[in-house]
């Protein structure tokens, strides 16, 4: 297999590093990653300035490619211009923190993995649910075990899967769930503050409101300790509405002279 590594914590996380050792035991791979930590940065692009990509060596060994951009840029740029070949499946994380229900919205890993969705590309986010995550090992197992199903299986384009696992022993996990991402979001504001100048500034802070009480979503099972895998596509069209809005003959609201 060939494999496509990228995250949003930046090329030198202790995630990635932790991935990329176990993805080695099946496949050849390429890590393509930010230089710098590109948390909630969503699905941005770079448009605007240059981008620029050097080799990254950790441990005195060539790891990878940084590039000072984006988990997307990263993506396009790994499969379009480093790698001679497209990727069998990209595989983005290990995140130092949860993606479950809107945060697959901001979220740069879920981002990455997006990308390569887009691009008709495989792909897997994967995550530990802790922003001080300590069980990386067990989560890096858990995509290499994905990745081996999803080259026998496959996807259908433009669906990627996103997965979430508890910061726990993998004892104490109860084990593996399908879920659909949930409805939980966050009740969050920019705090007004002042540095040591007296000089006002802001830094978001807030909390998330956990409503998912439903067995099939992502935030309940993580809470659960169970591995939360979630199948999503970038088709953000409201079916449902878009099907009731068929009454509304919103056509003639357009009067041609």
């Amino acid at each position: 297999m060939k494999i496509l590594v990228s995250n949003d914590d930046g090329i030198d996380s202790i995630g990635i590093y932790h991935l990329v050792q176990t993805l080695k035991e099946i496949g050849e791979v390429t890590v393509v990653a930010p230089l710098k930590e590109q948390s909630a940065v969503g699905h941005a692009i770079t448009m605007q300035v240059p981008l620029r990509v050097i080799k990254f060596y950790k441990n005195n060994e060539f790891f990878g490619y940084a590039v000072d951009g984006t988990p997307a840029d990263c993506v396009k740029m790994g499969i379009r211009n480093i790698m001679n070949e497209s990727p069998d499946i990209v595989v983005s994380g290990i995140n130092h923190g949860s993606n479950t229900a809107t945060n697959v919205i901001y979220s740069g890993t879920v981002s990455a993995a997006r990308e390569a969705a887009i691009m008709d590309v495989p792909s897997i986010a994967i995550s530990v649910t802790s922003h001080g995550a300590k069980h990386f090992s067990f989560a890096a197992e858990i995509a290499k075990k994905f990745s081996l199903l999803i080259n026998e299986k496959g996807l259908q384009k433009g669906t990627m899967l996103n997965i979430n696992v508890p910061d726990r022993l993998e004892t104490d996990i109860q084990g593996i769930m399908l879920t659909q991402q949930g409805k939980s979001k966050w009740d969050d504001i920019y705090e007004k503050r002042q540095d040591p100048y007296g000089r006002d500034y802001y830094w978001l802070t807030g909390n998330l409101v956990d409503c998912d009480n439903d067995p099939k979503m992502d935030q309940y099972a993580v809470r659960n300790n169970f591995v939360s895998v979630s199948p999503i596509h970038f088709d953000l069209t409201d079916y449902e509405t878009y099907n009731k809005m068929k009454g509304w003959k919103i056509e003639e609201l357009f009067n041609k002279k």
